[in-house]
Parts: C-alpha cells; sequence; structure tokens
C-alpha cells in the first residue's frame, strides 16, 4: 500500500464493510458485455448497470449507508440533502425504508422526472437556482433551523463509502468469469463513485487504470488532477449532464482521486447523446446523460483501450422523455 493511500480517511475494508451492510437494502447489478465494443477493442468490454439499481441510480448505495450509519437517535431527527436529482431519490428511499422524514433541496431545472420520484419517495422538495443560490448553504441553514442530519452527495465519508460498494460488485462479477480488470471507467461528478471505486480497484485490481470520465465543459477533475489542486468550472458553463455537473472536486474525494492515480477524460454533449441513443437501440438499456458519459468517453477512446478488460460504468437512468427523444432524434446510432 502506497504511503497517500496508507494516508487516506477511509480504507477498502470500510467499503467492504459497506456492501456486507447495505446488501439486503439495494440490488446488485448486472455487468453486461457489449460485444460491439468487444470486438472493436479486441478485448473485453463491460458495463456496470447501475441504471438498474433502485431508484435508477448508483445514489441510493451512498443514501442508504448514511442512514445506516447514523445512530437511530440522529436518525429521528430526519434528514435533508441537496442534489440534482440521483442523490436525492436515494436518500428519499433510505428515509423511507427508515421511517423518517426527508427534505430534499434541488435546483429548479432539475429533470422533472427526478423531481416527481423525489416527491414519489416521501420526501419534501425545496427548489433553488443552481446558478445564483448556494445549496450547501441552503443545506447547512436547514440543518440549523430544523436539527435534521445533513446528508451531502460525496462530500461525507459514509456517502462515498456507499458509493464504492458498486466496485466491490464489479470485482466479484469479473473474477467470477476468470478477468482482471485493466480499465475502469467511471462517471464523475464530485467523486464519490468515482473515489470510492478507485480505492477498491487499488486494492483488488492494483494494475487497473481508472477514468474519471466528465463533460468536456466541467473537466474539474480531470484539471485537477494534471494540477494538483482543486479547481473550479467556468459558473457560466452549461451541460446537458446535469446529474454531475458539479463546480469543484470535492473536499473529500479529491485526495482519494489523486492517491489512487485516477486520470481523466472528457466527452462532448454531442457524444452523450449519441450514446444515449446507442445504448437504447444496441443495448436494450435507457440510459440518463450523466449516468452516460463514461460510454461516451469510451466510445471516443477506444483506441486507447485496445486488447484490455474495460468496465465502463451507466451510473444512471432518470432521463426525462423529452431528453431521451431529442438523443433519438440526433443520433445516428
Amino acid at each position: 500500500m502506497s504511503p497517500a493511500i496508507a494516508s487516506l480517511p477511509v480504507t477498502y475494508q470500510d467499503i467492504a464493510d459497506a456492501a456486507d451492510r447495505i446488501r439486503s437494502l439495494i440490488v446488485e447489478t448486472p455487468l453486461l458485455e457489449v460485444a460491439e465494443l468487444s470486438a472493436a477493442i479486441e478485448g473485453r468490454f463491460f458495463v456496470k448497470c447501475e441504471n438498474l439499481q433502485r431508484t435508477g441510480s448508483f445514489k441510493l448505495r451512498g443514501g442508504m449507508n448514511a442512514l445506516c450509519s447514523l445512530s437511530a437517535g440522529d436518525r429521528a431527527k430526519g434528514v435533508v440533502a441537496y442534489s440534482s436529482g440521483n442523490h436525492a431519490q436515494g436518500v428519499a428511499a433510505a428515509a423511507r425504508h427508515f421511517g423518517v422524514p426527508a427534505t430534499i433541496i434541488m435546483p429548479e431545472d432539475a429533470p422533472a422526472i427526478k423531481k416527481a420520484n423525489t416527491k414519489a419517495l416521501g420526501a419534501d422538495v425545496i427548489t433553488y437556482d443552481r446558478y445564483t443560490e448556494s445549496r450547501e448553504a441552503l443545506g447547512q441553514a436547514f440543518q440549523a433551523e430544523t436539527g435534521a442530519m445533513l446528508i451531502p452527495p460525496y462530500d461525507y465519508l459514509p456517502t462515498m463509502i456507499g458509493q464504492g460498494t458498486s466496485a466491490i460488485e464489479v470485482t466479484n462479477q469479473l473474477r467470477a468469469k476468470g478477468l482482471t480488470l485493466d480499465t475502469a471507467i467511471i462517471c464523475c461528478g464530485g467523486g464519490g463513485l468515482a473515489g470510492g471505486s478507485a480505492l477498491v480497484f487499488n486494492t483488488t485490481f492494483p494494475q487497473a487504470q481508472v477514468w474519471a470520465a466528465e463533460p468536456d465543459s466541467h473537466d474539474d477533475t480531470g484539471r485537477s488532477l494534471n494540477q494538483g489542486v482543486r479547481v473550479a468550472n467556468d459558473p457560466e458553463a452549461r451541460s446537458i449532464c446535469d446529474a454531475i455537473v458539479t463546480p469543484t472536486p470535492g473536499e473529500v474525494t479529491f485526495p482519494v482521486l489523486q492517491a489512487c492515480g485516477v486520470t481523466g477524460r472528457t466527452a462532448s454533449d454531442a457524444d452523450v447523446l449519441e450514446t444515449i441513443a446507442f445504448a437504447a437501440n444496441r443495448m436494450k438499456l435507457v440510459v440518463e446523460p450523466g449516468g452516460a458519459i463514461a460510454l461516451a468517453v469510451a466510445r471516443k477512446h477506444l483506441t486507447e483501450l485496445k486488447g484490455q478488460t474495460v468496465v465502463a460504468y451507466l451510473s444512471g437512468g432518470n432521463i426525462d422523455p423529452e431528453m431521451l427523444a431529442r438523443a433519438m432524434s440526433t443520433s445516428n446510432a
């Protein structure tokens, strides 16, 4: 183990323990081979289908682990979270499981399906303007006023630990096939999924490389890793990948990404639309823009993956019908 890994406040064992803790509360999502892409790289290409998780994304893992990690007394105070929609649903579902109230702070322009599903899970929803208001400040103010427990989407160890349980599954699924991972390509906003998963793969497949996949316009993680410090996105930047348009890498997650040697790759919104259609037409899977970014990056960089065993994460499937129609109508896939 490298000194950088040893100095982190989270370990592989923490994530393995979380996998045991939440196993009965989540779905073990499938690892599916994409024959067309396996042929293209002359290797083995798989997708980890977190779009088929309960609530439609990997975020249920972090939500469940976060609430499991609270004492019964703290859970009884209720929970508050801020999210563009997937963490919202994960926390709302976990709160409903434990029978505690949840309030979710969501941007006004969050996909309608994400807001509707969050409300359907029993949470109260408060909206805000993501470009002029701070969701962190709103969450902290709500916590101070009500005493509810704040569950951040990535800058919170129990959340990141929960997200990393997906990599425990990937490890077991690949080993069952007699395979060793060469490259994992993981959707990245704040870095909870990428960080937690990279830490697992650092132990289970230490020779593997991990790519953090981001939109061209929101490549803060890749630039931060290159520069060695956390840098921010242009606040005027826009992307259809609503689930992963965070302003900067997480304070908690970034050191994990650094220690694990993660590197960044990007794809354009046009690439993402094409990939959503590819997933629907060729793979019969529904994927949202932020959830498709890792597959979009993989399809853009196939020449770098020749002869490898590759896993690209499909991190979410909560897409509005209008966005799906847009992808299908503008794509040649």
